[in-house]
């Protein structure tokens, strides 16, 4: 008898509705199309060629349609189709900083929370599960225009989305919060996925190593399975310049936002990163640990704000 295919969801917070293997059947039931590339795998279950960009992206949209009420959704060709399992964990570890930081053990709801996506992408996942899970309001940014004509596509086309849902242009290369907050607006939280490389090249690299692990192809042209524009996948000095950044600018809006957050991917540029909220003044420092399957991320998140006596940490590692 063949061994059962192991789970790479194992790991994903307990709130996140993806923790279980996807049923096939309801999915294809919510959205038709993604049928022709169900196939059975060599254990015996039934899943899709996770390096074949249309079959991701389809299943994408069965899962948006099928668990969030979404639809219409699409991308434009070449842009970054978000694993949304791991999407959803980033939103429901900051809920449960919000939680903890209330004191009331209950992540809050309600259109009173608002948060800002930095980088809000063509995809618009961060508002979508925000608002659907937790009901919050969203200012999402994006400095690249044609990401943000998708994203405001998907808002406008989506009435859950339309009335919590804003789009907001960064027309400044250097700059993340600058020119998109407005003076005397609040927002609970920040959240961001900064660009992992550092060049063209390195993601390249990365892809082709994402692709072997996957089984795909290894011959031909190259193919991003979740897709990538550049300012989505790499940035001069990879993903330790780019939280640096966002590590000095948040240190101007302190008044503005209780507590920001990033995803970090590689946990060497854990100390670093603490030493550059240390040279801030962050108040408190928080660092988050996330695992779905074999990978591992983290979320960091720090503040400018006394840290309420009554809070309750959420599960972290390398707190200050």
């Amino acid at each position: 008898m063949s061994a059962p295919s192991p789970d790479p969801k194992a790991g994903l917070h307990p709130r996140n509705r993806h923790r279980h293997r996807y049923d096939f059947r309801e999915l294809i039931q919510s959205f038709p199309a993604l049928a022709p590339f169900v196939r059975p795998n060599a254990y015996g279950d039934v899943t899709i060629d996770f390096a074949e960009p249309a079959a991701v992206k389809a299943l994408n949209q069965a899962l948006l349609r099928h668990d969030y009420g979404i639809a219409p959704w699409d991308i434009p060709a070449g842009y970054l189709c978000p694993p949304i399992p791991g999407r959803a964990d980033y939103v429901h570890h900051a809920a449960d900083l919000l939680a903890a930081d209330a004191g009331s053990g209950e992540a809050p709801r309600g259109p009173a929370v608002a948060v800002l996506d930095i980088g809000v992408g063509a995809n618009c996942i961060y508002p979508i599960i925000g608002t659907h899970d937790y009901g919050w309001r969203f200012v999402g940014t994006e400095i690249d225009p044609r990401a943000l004509e998708n994203a405001r596509w998907i808002v406008e086309a989506n009435a859950a989305l339309s009335r919590l849902v804003e789009c907001r242009r960064q027309h400044s290369a250097s700059a993340l919060f600058r020119g998109v907050i407005r003076p005397g607006e609040r927002f609970e939280l920040t959240l961001c996925n900064p660009p992992f490389h550092a060049s063209r090249a390195a993601a390249t690299a990365g892809t082709r190593r994402k692709l072997r692990n996957l089984g795909g192809s290894k011959s031909g042209g190259l193919v991003r399975n979740f897709g990538g524009q550049a300012n989505e996948l790499w940035c001069p000095g990879g993903e330790l310049a780019f939280v640096r950044r966002l590590i000095a600018e948040s240190g101007e809006f302190a008044e503005n936002c209780r507590w920001f957050t990033t995803l970090v991917a590689q946990a060497a540029h854990l100390p670093p990163i603490r030493d550059a909220l240390t040279r801030v003044q962050a108040t408190d420092q928080r660092t988050i640990p996330m695992r779905q399957g074999q990978k591992q991320s983290r979320i960091v998140a720090w503040t400018f704000h006394p840290v309420r006596k009554s809070s309750t940490r959420p599960t972290a590692t390398g707190s200050r």
